[in-house]
């Protein structure tokens, strides 16, 4: 059973970095599709960054796209964080499903997820 435990939130002003990572135990990184998707207090679930372990293939959303990078090894998944804005604002969760989704950004398509991290940018 795949088991997601992100760590790596903080504060940060705008403009600095963090690094978000996520544990995924039970899991053979080449079969899945991982993703971090955030949710900001009274807003919808948003993707931001999807990689599928089979191909390296990454996707990423138009609001994140130069600032954030996915990336993954056996056992942990990242997600790198440049450029931070107030609206990056946002609980974080590090979702996963087995084979590849033709929707990666798109969080329904996501049945595993953390507990989340907290990231809060202030101006």
């Amino acid at each position: 059973q795949v088991r997601l435990m992100e760590s790596g939130g903080g504060s940060v002003q705008a403009g600095g970095s963090l690094r978000l990572s996520c544990i995924t135990s039970g899991s053979d990184p080449k079969y899945y599709q991982m993703a971090w998707i955030r949710q900001a207090p009274g807003k919808e679930r948003e993707g931001v960054a999807s990689i599928y372990g089979g191909s390296g293939r990454t996707t990423y959303a138009d609001s994140v796209k130069g600032r954030f990078t996915i990336s993954q090894e056996v056992g942990k998944l990242y997600l790198q964080m440049n450029s931070l804005k107030p609206e990056d604002t946002a609980m974080y969760y590090c979702m996963a499903r087995w084979g590849y989704a033709f929707r990666p950004l798109e969080p329904s398509e996501y049945d595993k997820w953390g507990q989340g991290t907290q990231v809060t940018v202030s101006s």
